[in-house]
């Protein structure tokens, strides 16, 4: 399996390419990542960080079987240039697409970071918005409660969890709007990650189970999740 992965929702570019060779342990996997925080750079390296990652090791984009992208929300150009570039690669190549929540790769890769199986995610939607979710790891998969929203601050809401486990708060929506969160939020925030963001290695690693799973989608499809509904546009697609 070999899952090529790029998200350009917020601040940080990244692409990362997964190579599984399924032998039953870690040592089978390999992952060649790029990640730079570079805003507003993300059209001027992400298809450079491609081209690095199969010369490195050593494939053509005909050799990936899959391609997986951070579909939102976040910035809506950044979202424009991931779903782009996928679009332009997979009608190129027949290869299908995997769109991963970006909410849902802050929420893996502050567990990756703390251990912790509950993630308030946020990215700092501007408008004096936030886009929100609350995951929790359940059997290793992330559970989804109620939905991911654009929202003021002072109207998020905490799902109830087990009285001896804590939520940790992830994503730079808590860098930009700490004091209003915590106020409405309400419970122990013991650990505040707020500058993780989504990457393009967290994604890859979330899309092993969408593949196997056979939870693709075809070129056309690979289109953004915005939440605001007034700049939901198609992207143009980008050819590598």
């Amino acid at each position: 399996m070999k899952i090529l992965a790029i998200d350009t929702a917020t601040e940080a570019c990244s692409a990362a390419l997964l190579i599984d060779d399924e032998i039953g342990d870690e040592a089978g996997r390999k992952m060649h990542t790029r990640y730079q925080l570079a805003p507003r750079e993300h059209s001027r390296l992400i298809l450079k960080m491609l081209d690095d990652l199969l010369v490195e090791a050593g494939l053509s984009v005909s050799d990936i079987d899959a391609i997986a992208f951070g579909q939102g929300p976040g910035s809506f150009m950044g979202l424009r240039i991931a779903a782009g570039v996928v679009q332009g690669i997979a009608f190129a190549h027949d290869i299908p697409v995997i769109p991963v929540s970006t909410l849902k790769a802050i929420a893996q890769r502050a567990h990756e970071e703390t251990g912790s199986k509950h993630v308030l995610a946020t990215i700092d939607a501007r408008m004096d918005e936030v886009y929100w979710a609350a995951y929790s790891l359940q059997d290793q998969h992330w559970q989804l409660h109620d939905e991911e929203r654009v929202i003021s601050p002072e109207k998020v809401t905490v799902p109830k969890i087990p009285e001896n486990e804590t939520w940790v708060a992830a994503g730079n929506g808590w860098a930009n709007y700490k004091e209003r969160l915590l106020q409405t939020a309400d419970c122990p925030l013991p650990t505040i990650l707020a500058e993780c963001f989504p990457s393009a290695e967290v994604i890859a690693k979330l899309a092993v189970e969408e593949f196997k799973a056979g939870n693709t989608v075809p070129a056309a499809a690979a289109i953004p999740v915005y939440l605001r509904n007034d700049v939901a546009k198609k992207p143009k697609p980008v050819v590598l």
